[in-house]
């Protein structure tokens, strides 16, 4: 259980200095937007509830997959298809960036773009 609290209070301190980058704070609202996106496909197209429409994109964006879920449709297939090359980049692109604040949460401060 120690360790359990550890890990979380590491993990949000990593997400606390994520948010302070302007980097991530895209990364998030793209992949918000994307999470959001394939949850009202799969609830109006597939016939899912609004929460198994989200845990479907958050496993299947972390390349966790779901055992049971499988698209119906041709038409779903596609967008899954299309949905996960666009959203896993994007996933772990964020996840990158809330490591580096766990890890380097200085380094993220004094970031400055190479522009």
């Amino acid at each position: 259980m120690v360790s359990f609290l550890i890990t979380l209070q590491r993990l949000l301190k990593g997400i606390f200095h994520a948010f302070k980058d302007p980097k991530f704070l895209a990364l998030f609202a793209l992949t918000a937007a994307t999470l959001l996106s394939g949850t009202l496909f799969y609830t109006r197209v597939e016939g899912l509830h609004w929460i198994d429409a989200l845990y479907f994109c958050a496993v299947t964006l972390t390349t966790v997959g779901h055992p049971e879920f499988v698209p119906s449709s041709g038409f779903s297939k596609a967008f899954t298809v299309i949905y996960m090359f666009a959203g896993i980049g994007l996933t772990f692109a964020m996840i990158a960036r809330i490591t580096a604040g766990i890890l380097f949460p200085r380094k993220l401060k004094t970031e400055e773009d190479p522009e």
